[in-house]
């Protein structure tokens, strides 16, 4: 399928899917962020997808929603876009891969949001993060959402997060990582070599296990400590007794590695 805003490439088991309107900053209209939607799911729904690689192009990552896309919108229309802006968080979330934001420059409001959505972040060391509706006149709501969860709901990430809200300052790629919005900083030459180590690394082994894991782990992050143990453990009963369960602890007995699906 051909894109307008969006380009799609693969190579040896990691889907890449780039934002391309570097003339616009990569801000998300609504029918850019339709295409991304509808990219991320072509990718993930191909079976030797092991890793998906959300990309932008140009030097700013993403400069959040596009106003001139919203600025003569109605309530309605404001509606929509939102709900077109949560879909593609959630598609994020929801696909069975690890998903790994390469974070070349800047990425602000709903470019931020973006980055928090996926599973893992690297960043170039010139990339910054910013919700800046606090700056202003319309605040950062749904931005906020996928950032406080990413850098934690205890005491300490709530209060990363409201500053970033609040303030809407900027914070450079080292805070991020130090703050745990990303996973790992490198100089600008090696941020694509950094992405896909770190896409093939949390992409090994069994496909289906790993999907079981992504989709547990967040359907327990927000629970209370034993209704997470009870969710988790009956998965990771069921999950024991599957064909990629057994054959990881069998490959574990024999000393060998594991192969995926299993041949027995």
């Amino acid at each position: 399928m051909r894109y307008e805003h969006v380009l799609v490439s693969a190579a040896a088991g990691l889907a890449t899917v780039t934002m391309n309107r570097p003339e616009r900053r990569n801000a998300l209209s609504e029918a850019h962020m339709r295409e991304l939607i509808a990219a991320l799911g072509a990718a993930g729904d191909q079976p030797d997808t092991r890793a998906v690689i959300l990309a932008a192009n140009g030097p700013v990552f993403s400069s959040g929603h596009d106003f001139a896309d919203m600025v003569e919108r109605d309530l309605d229309g404001m509606r929509r876009l939102l709900a077109t802006c949560t879909e593609l968080m959630l598609t994020l979330r929801r696909l069975p891969q690890p998903v790994v934001a390469k974070v070349q420059g800047v990425a602000t409001a709903a470019g931020c949001q973006l980055v928090a959505s996926c599973d893992l972040a690297v960043a170039a060391e010139e990339a910054s993060f910013a919700t800046p509706g606090g700056k202003g006149g319309w605040f950062c709501h749904t931005p906020s959402v996928a950032v406080a969860r990413a850098l934690g709901a205890k005491a300490v990430g709530a209060k990363r997060a409201l500053e970033l809200a609040l303030t809407g300052d900027p914070i450079d790629a080292r805070t991020a990582l130090a703050w745990g919005l990303v996973n790992r900083v490198v100089p600008r030459m090696e941020l694509d070599a950094a992405t896909e180590a770190l896409a093939r690394a949390a992409s090994r082994g069994s496909l289906t296990s790993k999907a079981l894991g992504k989709r547990t782990f967040y359907d327990t992050i927000d629970l209370d400590l034993e209704a997470a143990y009870a969710r988790a453990m009956e998965v990771m009963a069921e999950s024991a007794v599957t064909p990629d369960g057994r054959e990881a602890m069998l490959s574990f007995l024999e000393k060998r590695p594991g192969i995926y699906p299993p041949r027995r």
